[in-house]
């Protein structure tokens, strides 16, 4: 007689609550003891219907309302909105706006990947260390707040410009923080380097470089797979004119994900400082039409999670008769966890999850 195959797996649910997850997102995992053999993400539990909500305002306060997607990633999605509804009313902002919406964006990306390693310190058992680093991120709010007016959502970027200047006492204030932020990020170094982190990390939730084309990653999560692609290599508003170079991780494990988050930190550092060294004098708007004449345009921008690409379309109205948007974590979430996830131990899923720095409700809206 054969042998009888008997099917040992069962089905869990992981999620929407979770200690670890900052946000709703379920999987069901398929699981043969402790390992995880197969996993299917769950989507849903997020919708605030904020595409139909582009078409019903006036187009030049849609700014604000593109900025509530995401609390974390609120000035990429301003950029991103501002310069889709540019390029189709055929304006260039002021030169000084340009620089302007770098340094709010680069300090965006500071505040995003500090909030994310707190995360991982949490995921891992390291809850002071968890403290420390949202301590850190609160002095790169407080500065944002000091430039924008908010901590969260920032009012910042307006079709045709920014809505503040930058005064020269501030502007020495935000190159006095980060000197400061530079003594901090070493403690983040330490961590990174920690045994036990390592132990967590490394060889977990792989994704080769092959299979980081093939699922459409961005951003850092697409980088740790020793892929040089950033959008902001393209050159868009002030990044043509300061020096870096994408950076990479061969790993392509979930530790690797860390390395470039971390390596990034010094990167925005240097790049604010660049772009407070070069900042034009001069406008920082420009006057816009009263209606966005017919037309369309899709803008990409690099968040601190990943591409981020928003399509506009004009129909000669004050209103915008579409505006799509696909975030980052759409592009890394969805194609990417269940390979990321099988033969990983349970233990391991939160913490697989949370290297790609998921953001739900900007997904889902």
């Amino acid at each position: 007689m054969h042998d009888e195959v008997v099917d040992r797996s069962s089905s869990i649910t992981f999620g929407p609550q979770h200690p670890v997850f900052p946000e709703p997102i379920q999987f069901k995992l398929k699981v043969v003891d402790e390992r995880v053999v197969g996993a299917t993400p769950v989507l849903g539990y997020v919708h605030r219907g904020i595409e139909k909500a582009f078409e019903l305002n006036d187009y030049k306060v849609n700014p604000a309302l593109s900025a509530k997607i995401c609390g974390i990633c609120s000035s990429p999605h301003t950029t991103a909105y501002c310069r889709g509804v540019e390029a189709v009313l055929g304006i260039d902002i002021p030169p000084r706006a340009k620089y302007l919406r770098l340094i709010l964006n680069e300090l965006n990306r500071l505040h995003s990947h500090v909030l994310w390693f707190g995360l991982l310190g949490d995921a891992v058992g390291f809850e002071s260390y968890f403290m420390q680093t949202w301590n850190y991120r609160e002095k790169i709010m407080d500065m944002l707040e000091r430039m924008s007016g908010h901590r969260v959502y920032y009012a910042f970027n307006a079709v045709g410009g920014v809505r503040r200047d930058l005064s020269p006492a501030l502007a020495k204030e935000v190159e006095g923080l980060m000197g400061k932020l530079e003594e901090d990020f070493s403690s983040i170094e330490d961590v990174v380097k920690d045994y036990s982190v390592k132990k967590r990390t490394q060889k977990v939730g792989v994704l080769t470089t092959k299979e980081a084309k093939v699922t459409g990653a961005v951003g850092p999560t697409l980088r740790a797979s020793d892929v040089a692609a950033d959008l902001r290599m393209t050159g868009y508003d002030a990044y043509a004119d300061v020096k870096f170079s994408p950076i990479t991780a061969t790993s392509c494990d979930t530790y690797g994900r860390a390395v470039v988050r971390w390596k990034e930190l010094s990167q925005s550092i240097d790049l604010i400082r660049q772009a407070l060294s070069k900042l034009p004098a001069g406008e920082i708007s420009v006057k816009v039409p009263p209606v966005v004449k017919p037309g369309e345009c899709v803008s990409r921008v690099e968040a601190p999670r990943g591409e981020l690409f928003y399509y506009v379309k004009g129909n000669g109205t004050k209103n915008l008769e579409r505006c799509k948007v696909r975030t980052p974590t759409f592009a890394n979430v969805w194609p990417a966890v269940a390979m990321l996830s099988k033969g990983c131990e349970i233990a391991d899923v939160a913490v697989i999850v949370l290297s790609i720095d998921p953001c739900i409700s900007c997904t889902e809206r």
